[in-house]
């Protein structure tokens, strides 16, 4: 198989696999294609934690034609016992005969090993078929596997010169409804959504997916609110029997409340606060711990300093309207001091800006 023939199977395995987008987490997204020659003979994606891995899928749909097939699968099989036996053994065992990697599992239990084992059995192995393009895909697993945090977006919806808020505080909408429709879409596939008690307190969101007839998945709703401000009958609290709230707060919040947002099924979470309030990378490796791989940041200008400060952020996502507030008290995106020399910025690298009805999406990573 020549390259260019590898890197158009591995962009349909690429398709398959980003179906399954914020639905796989703690796993990675992976999907697996099975060829003879120009044909396709079995082809599957990882659906979710638990089911059945992508290479399965597709195994078990070309049954015995894999027999001396090819294999293209965007991730390296892997080689453990986990929720699933190991895909290794049974690739081996359904007499595939070449296998074409986009990227190496970056975790330590299969890392090379499986690549390996294959190899061993007498099957041709290829690796790095499209690989930047696999793990940009995957960039969310790759953070979680290697350092135990979660990967974390910061969302804005700002005015083209840099405000969220008028000096009055009016900020609905700054950005059109295509732009909103595109957060929806956003908060389908992450894990959870942090916002902070400014946030509640001035816009009382429900921060819940809305996608018209196709619904939408609710990520958890984590509320950060060191100082207790936050009412009980905030709206971002609301169906507790559907979805998972977390409410994290300092050690002095008073018991009786923290005991009736239990009671109501929020998930109380006490941490010692600082002056900045609760610490936003402890808060983060809590949430991984938990099985989130994927936070959603929608805060104010506070929040939004307090985790650029902390440097939790991987990934900037700011909807830019075409429009100018001006005034000194208007509310900036980035609140705090700031810095005091520009070599001391944060750059964003690889940029990309993309029209969205007549707002600008701009995407980037720190």
């Amino acid at each position: 198989m020549d390259r260019e023939t590898q890197q158009q199977w591995m962009r349909r395995a690429l398709t398959l696999a980003a179906k399954a987008q914020g639905r796989t987490s703690p796993n990675p997204l992976v999907g697996a294609v099975i060829v003879r020659g120009d044909t396709v003979v079995g082809e599957g994606y990882h659906h979710r934690a638990g089911k059945p891995h992508a290479e399965i899928e597709a195994l078990r749909k070309a049954g015995d034609k894999a027999r001396g097939a090819d294999m293209i699968v965007t991730l390296e099989p892997c080689c453990h016992h986990g929720k699933t036996p190991p895909c290794t053994e049974a690739v081996i065992s359904a007499g595939i005969r070449r296998v074409y990697v986009g990227m190496q599992d970056p975790n330590p239990l299969v890392k090379g090993k499986g690549a390996r084992l294959l190899r061993k059995a007498g099957i041709e192995v290829t690796t790095g078929i499209l690989r930047k393009e696999c793990e940009r895909q995957n960039e969310v697993f790759v953070k979680y596997i290697r350092t135990g945090m979660p990967f974390v977006t910061l969302k804005a919806a700002i005015s083209l010169d840099g405000k969220i808020a008028t000096n009055s505080g009016d900020s609905k909408w700054i950005t059109g409804p295509e732009a909103r429709k595109t957060v929806h879409r956003l908060r389908d596939r992450v894990d959870a959504i942090v916002a902070g008690s400014g946030t509640v307190l001035k816009d009382n969101p429900q921060l819940t997916t809305r996608l018209g007839k196709r619904g939408g998945r609710n990520p958890v709703r984590v509320v950060l609110d060191s100082q207790g401000l936050v009412p009980l009958q905030a709206r971002v609290f609301e169906n507790t029997d559907r979805d998972r709230i977390i409410y994290v707060t300092a050690e002095h919040a008073p018991g009786v409340r923290l005991r009736r947002l239990e009671k109501t099924g929020v998930e109380v979470w006490v941490e010692r606060a600082g002056k900045e309030g609760v610490p936003l990378k402890r808060v983060m490796r809590r949430l991984a711990e938990n099985g989130l791989t994927h936070v959603l940041i929608e805060g104010g200008a506070r929040l939004n300093a307090a985790a650029l400060k902390a440097r939790i952020v991987d990934k900037v996502l700011f909807f830019v309207a075409p429009m100018l507030i001006g005034g000194n008290g208007a509310v900036s995106v980035i609140g705090g001091p700031g810095i005091q020399k520009l070599k001391d910025a944060l750059h964003i690298q690889n940029s990309v800006l993309t029209p969205v009805g007549k707002d600008w999406m701009v995407e980037g990573y720190l």
